[in-house]
């Protein structure tokens, strides 16, 4: 027989959907036999697959063993000596500055290494967060940004965190602001921007549009922008989104003849190699909760932000420096 106890993180589930998400050798079909032949048992009860898990119970599994075995932590963060620039970081949430070029989950370039895995490394060094130990709960990152764009990622540390910010991001209860370096400078010192946008999956790019496309799957776009300062021919602009679509603000601002510096994909190439990236950070956030939070509403009303010293693309503003 195999016994696991429920922890906090894994709380809150339903059960075949944390054997499920426990343990990747289990067949599916014999785990819901196991359920309705009784050989899973909650507190050495009958269970039903639907039934919500609480924290302190305990499992009770005859199945052979083999579906069940742990399997060794991926090397890729165990092994890695974390390096990761934090904003804020408490018991329950790390904000962290993602620096330009570093990936936040691994893709078909990037396995390892990403900054996902230097959070997990943190969490392990300081002895929060131990693989082996935890049955379906890994830490995770609440909201991703482009590779080549820096700036603030959220990451939860535990079950009910992730869950918590998961549904106010959905609620738009986060409010994020960004900072770029355009081409040239906007006859309008602030506006909010309309369009539509269709995305071209195996070019990696969007296309936005004035008017609703009668072709493609578009979708609708609000980019709101303020003009802070202008240099030879740059303009820093504030920008926050209303809608959060993919390259959003890198095409729209291109779209109205404003590329981002250094976006060669999106028009803005640096013909003077001052970036390498394109100028954008995720410099701002703003915790305005819609309803109840839970154990993060001490999260309500804060601000955090990138110090300017930390933005690379701000030293060509060096007015704008002097007096923030």
């Amino acid at each position: 027989m195999i016994v696991l106890e429920i922890g906090k993180n894994d709380a809150g589930q339903r059960l075949d959907k944390f054997l499920l998400k426990s343990f990747s050798n289990l067949p599916p079909s014999l785990m819901y036999k196991g359920i309705r032949q009784k050989k899973i048992k909650v507190n050495r009860k009958r269970a039903e697959e639907k039934q919500i898990l609480k924290e302190g119970d305990s499992l009770q599994i005859f199945l052979p063993e083999e579906f069940f075995k742990k399997e060794a932590a991926k090397e890729g963060f165990t092994r890695l000596k974390a390096n990761i620039h934090i904003l804020y970081e408490d018991e329950h949430i790390l904000l962290a500055d993602k620096k330009q070029g570093m990936v936040v989950h691994s893709d078909d370039k990037q396995e390892s290494g990403t900054l996902i895995d230097h959070v997990k490394a943190h969490l392990i060094e300081k002895g929060e967060y131990d693989p082996q130990r935890e049955q379906s709960f890994a830490p995770a990152l609440c909201n991703r940004i482009d590779r080549n764009t820096g700036g603030i990622v959220l990451a939860a540390k535990d079950a009910e965190s992730l869950r918590i910010l998961n549904e106010q991001i959905k609620a738009g209860g986060l409010d994020k602001r960004y900072l770029c370096a355009v081409m040239g400078t906007p006859k309008k010192k602030s506006d909010l921007l309309k369009g539509y946008l269709i995305k071209n999956a195996d070019a990696n790019t969007v296309k936005v549009y004035d008017k609703k496309p009668s072709f493609g799957d578009s979708k609708e776009i609000l980019t709101e922008y303020r003009v802070l300062a202008s240099a030879d021919d740059l303009s820093l602009l504030e920008v926050r989104l209303h809608t959060g679509r993919t390259h959003q603000i890198r095409a729209h601002m291109s779209h109205v003849g404003h590329p981002l510096l250094g976006d060669g994909k999106y028009g803005g190439e640096d013909k003077k190699g001052r970036e390498r990236y394109q100028a954008l950070y995720s410099y701002s956030l703003t915790f305005r909760f819609t309803g109840d939070a839970g154990i993060l509403s001490y999260l309500e009303g804060k601000t955090f932000k990138i110090p300017p010293k930390d933005i690379p693309f701000l030293r060509y503003f060096p007015d704008y420096l002097q007096n923030i």
